[in-house]
């Protein structure tokens, strides 16, 4: 990725900037042996390298932690990891080193990243996916219920400074629309008519200046084209004023990435 980023930094692909900021992955279950796998990654990329995403997205069903990137052994998804203290050992040299958190949970499991947010409040988490709603299997036909709980556990996470929230993510297989089943991808307005109320309920919790739009392309290909999703979000701000929609679409990212303007 840092021979990716220096090739476009140098006009390689003309005036498109690819990755000025990078985040990687790090077993934090090492606990203090972390350090050494963080270095070397900040010695791989020293003016890219800005985070570290550990998946904590553990579903009551090996198809849906797998859903979520986990293998499916269990031992290898323990399903509170965030609250694990061998992790929290390693998640405490983040700070060290002035990195961020991806905190990607299922919906189930947003509390235990606002535990983790209190518990270290100087390292800036970055709720991903809107915390995956699960709308697959056992909480198939639940979507009302399942809404219901997300928003008690986004409303105390917001509460953290810490966490800024990336909005996006909600045409993955887990959050059970079944876009991918279709014979024809959902237009943009099939979309938002499905995640309106998701976004805009994290959106005043968090505010715009803790907002950011995410792709999460390709799993995102799956359901729809890129076009169409930026569409939606497009349609879904167009009553926003023009600080209010810049934060969403640039600033926040910029800020909390601390990328470079180029």
């Amino acid at each position: 990725m840092q021979g990716v980023a220096a090739k476009s930094a140098s006009g390689g692909y003309g005036e498109m900037r690819v990755a000025t900021g990078i985040v990687g992955s790090a077993n934090l279950r090492l606990g203090d042996r972390v350090a050494a796998v963080l270095e070397a990654q900040i010695a791989a990329s020293p003016q890219r390298f800005r985070g570290i995403r550990h998946r904590a997205a553990w579903g009551d069903s090996a198809y849906i932690r797998a859903l979520g990137g986990w293998p499916s052994k269990p031992a290898d998804a323990p399903q509170r990891i965030l609250l694990d203290p061998d992790f929290r050992k390693g998640y405490a040299h983040l700070r060290t080193y002035g990195l961020t958190f991806e905190g990607w949970v299922f919906h189930t499991h947003i509390d235990d990243l606002t535990d983790l947010a209190k518990a270290f409040p100087d390292t800036t988490i970055i709720f991903n996916h809107l915390g995956g709603p699960i709308g697959v299997e056992s909480y198939t036909g639940r979507r009302n219920e399942v809404f219901a709980a997300w928003k008690q556990s986004v409303a105390e996470l917001a509460k953290c400074p810490n966490v800024v929230a990336k909005l996006g993510g909600m045409q993955m297989i887990v959050n059970g629309y079944d876009w991918h089943k279709r014979d024809r991808p959902p237009t943009s307005d099939q979309l938002l008519q499905a995640n309106r109320d998701w976004y805009n309920y994290t959106i005043d919790q968090f505010g715009p200046d803790r907002c950011m739009f995410e792709s999460n392309f390709p799993v995102d290909k799956l359901s729809c084209s890129y076009t169409v999703l930026w569409n939606q979000f497009k349609k879904l701000t167009k009553d926003f004023s023009k600080d209010e929609r810049a934060a969403m679409f640039h600033d926040t990212a910029m800020r909390v990435y601390r990328l470079p303007r180029v």
